[in-house]
């Protein structure tokens, strides 16, 4: 299975470092969304990679069997994700790291296995 890098607030990043003030019609604490797929498992995309500082939400949903995520490190509570409904989690990483989040809820078989990656820079 490839990872698949989903980068938000590259504009936003890629303007603080060089100390240019974003223009007043962009937030500067503008949120990201990313969608992400559970399935028997997997996470789909598996690995992410967000900002520091920046609110993130994650719209997660499930098209096959009941899955969960939960990180006490991003603060993101134990969420459980049905099949066909879609749940919000909203966090804000405050540290630089990788962060690899299981499965929180057994799936069978492959639950081992199962992991979102969060990438922090």
């Amino acid at each position: 299975m490839a990872n698949r890098l989903v980068w938000c607030a590259i504009l936003a990043g890629v303007m603080s470092m060089f100390s240019v003030a974003l223009p007043a019609a962009l937030p500067a604490q503008a949120s990201c969304t990313i969608y992400v797929t559970a399935a028997n498992w997997q996470f789909s995309p598996d690995h992410i990679a967000v900002a520091v500082g920046q609110p993130v939400t994650l719209k997660l949903t499930s098209v096959g069997g009941v899955h969960g995520i939960q990180s006490s490190a991003l603060g993101i509570s134990q969420t459980v994700i049905a099949p066909g409904k879609t749940v919000d989690v909203t966090f804000t990483p405050m540290k630089a790291g990788t962060y690899r989040i299981p499965c929180s809820v057994f799936c069978g078989a492959g639950h081992s296995n199962m992991a979102l990656t969060i990438e922090v820079k």
